[in-house]
């Protein structure tokens, strides 16, 4: 079983009192609500009991009398309960509804928000598909516990009762006749119970397969299409769907078969109450009217139970979802905020490598005692092979992993030091693969600042030079883009993330990679404004282009985790060391883009 689906398929307790006592206090805030619609659940289930009774009442004291006025009285109180009960019913839906959506908002936001504060190691682990399952089907089934589980299971457990009470009431021995056939009930509800707990397994588990599958082909179809490889693709999909069908059809065929099992147990203590009951009207011991409620009574008797079996599929998928919802809420940010932070003004950007060292697993080094000062409006390139540590050590300095050795100062002081959020707001990083949101160009410049104004916005588009063409688009900065920009070209959605940086103007810049898929007319619209750009704050440009970097104060070059030459750009040509074989791999005539000063 692949390590990806084994949160789907584990379900845990049926019932777990310590999830429970965690998810019903999300309902203290509507706690109000909560207790008035069990009273109404209450009120309206003794509306459903008084039916049978009152038709009792009709039948011995008023049919079998020949009371006509009285009966007119019992019919109009049969229709009161009747309205009663429907109204009764109309709010307790209503209500139990509006504090389950609420209950689920709030939940669906603290998730959100948790997940947002999380460090990019849980998501290097933790495919953004689980994430989404996690905020929509998970909390869809808190959601059916919310409002067709915990007041309605207490609904039917005191309809339950009452039924009993009733029927111990009218007639103790004609009730035990009715309840002799419960040992049957209970067999058929465990056999039920077990089977449908595995059926609900595999279609838990079918479930996450075929949604990864089609996200993950789905997101590759252009991949799939290139290598014509469209009939073995829909070949997988027939399999995985095939198990999806086959695990919710042995669900359906165990609640077709249980529901007509209760309707004959109950069919059978029908006629054990006709046999048995009219056997004590003849000998005068018991009324018809008696008899007749007795019936409507045990036909309602078996209403809740199977409304419980129902909740404990309800149930069970509430817990399920509830653990694996928790255990993501419970999950802690490898980034730990200082309780108290040192506070300054803002950050002037000399930053510093203090023997730092870095892994993401156990006994795989990345980074190896680096030690790098960057002064303040200093132009820094950090260049070497793939896999080097290049976009770890920005990473690092952005705080988005947390290191174990060494250190990271900025302005002399420690990052873990800092408030996270306070450093990121004067750090600007432009990646190569530019991520666009849904929605209008100003949005995704301003990122909903409400710092940067639309002439704000209008001025960094202009001094890149994304103007040109947004101005040509219909709509201008309103112009609508598509999801993550595409239908932009590759240099457009580059502009815009330069415009981005440009606009919240940043002590720190950081370009990693942030050319390299830019073409050769793009790379001469752009170059004037990244001397803009990258003048008065210090600057961290990651290439593997190495022309286009010819222009910074100093080149620091990686070679496996570790600073192996610093310098500039002819100092290091004529070490001809590492940094040398690397130019020599790549055509020295191409543009430069940060010019030299």
């Amino acid at each position: 079983m692949s390590e990806i689906y084994r949160d789907e398929e584990v379900l845990g307790k049926a019932y777990d009192s310590r999830l429970m006592q965690r998810l019903l206090s999300y309902l203290k805030p509507y706690r109000r609500l909560v207790v008035a619609n069990v009273f109404i659940l209450i009120a309206s289930s003794l509306a459903q009991l008084a039916g049978p009774y009152l038709t009792k009442i009709a039948i011995d004291q008023h049919i079998s009398a020949g009371d006509s006025a009285g009966l007119f009285r019992i019919i109009l109180m049969f229709l009161a309960t009747i309205a009663v009960g429907f109204t009764l019913q109309y709010f307790q839906v209503y209500m139990m509804e509006y504090v389950g959506q609420r209950a689920m908002y709030d939940l669906r936001m603290q998730i959100f928000s948790h997940a947002q504060g999380l460090d990019l190691k849980f998501f290097d682990k933790n495919p953004v598909g689980r994430i989404l399952t996690r905020i929509t089907s998970d909390v869809q089934a808190l959601n059916e516990m919310f409002t067709s589980g915990v007041v309605a299971i207490f609904g039917d457990i005191f309809t339950l009762l009452g039924i009993v009470i009733i029927m111990l009431i009218l007639d103790w021995r004609l009730a035990l006749v009715v309840f002799s056939v419960l040992p049957l009930l209970i067999v058929a509800t465990s056999i039920f119970r077990k089977k449908v707990r595995q059926s609900y397994r595999d279609v838990r588990l079918q479930t996450a397969r075929i949604n990864a599958y089609s996200q993950e082909h789905i997101a590759g179809v252009t991949v799939v299409q290139s290598f014509v490889a469209e009939g073995k693709t829909f070949y997988g999909y027939d399999g995985i769907n095939g198990e999806l069908r086959n695990a919710h059809l042995r669900s359906v065929f165990y609640y077709a078969v249980f529901f007509p099992v209760v309707e004959f147990i109950g069919a059978i203590s029908l006629g054990l109450i006709i046999g048995y009951g009219g056997a004590q009207i003849l000998a005068g011991t018991l009324t018809l009217g008696a008899l007749v409620a007795f019936i409507q009574y045990a036909d309602r008797f078996y209403q809740p139970i199977r409304d419980l079996s129902e909740k404990y599929n309800i149930l069970q998928s509430a817990m399920a979802s509830s653990e694996r919802i928790f255990k993501l809420i419970d999950t802690p940010s490898n980034i730990i905020n200082p309780s108290q932070p040192r506070t300054f003004g803002k950050i002037k950007g000399r930053i510093e490598f203090r023997n730092l060292n870095f892994q993401y697993e156990e006994d795989n080094p990345v980074l190896n005692d680096i030690n790098l000062q960057i002064e303040a409006g200093e132009k820094i390139a950090i260049v070497g092979a793939t896999g080097a540590g290049k976009t770890s050590l920005i990473s690092l300095l952005c705080r988005f992993y947390e290191y174990e050795k060494g250190d990271i100062l900025v302005d002399d002081i420690s990052l873990k030091e800092i408030d996270e959020k306070t450093l990121r707001k004067n750090i600007a990083l432009v990646l190569q693969d530019v991520f666009l949101f849904s929605g209008d160009i100003n949005r995704n410049i301003r990122l909903d600042s409400e710092h940067i104004s639309l002439e704000a916005v209008r001025r960094a588009a202009i001094e890149i030079g994304a103007d040109r063409f947004i101005s040509k688009l219909e709509g201008g900065y309103g112009y609508q883009l598509s999801e993550r920009g595409a239908n932009l070209s590759v240099g457009q959605r580059q502009l815009i993330a330069f415009a981005r940086a440009l606009a919240f103007d940043p002590a720190i810049l950081i370009l990693d990679e942030a050319t390299s898929s830019v073409d050769t007319e793009t790379e001469l619209l752009i170059r004037d404004a990244l001397r803009k750009l990258l003048a008065d704050r210090t600057s961290i440009v990651i290439a593997h282009r190495l022309s286009t970097i010819k222009g910074v104060d100093r080149i620091v070059v990686l070679h496996k985790g570790r600073i192996r030459e610093v310098g500039t750009h002819s100092q290091l040509l004529a070490q001809k060391g590492i940094y040398y074989r690397l130019y020599q791999l790549q055509y020295k005539d191409q543009e430069v883009l940060v010019p030299d000063d």
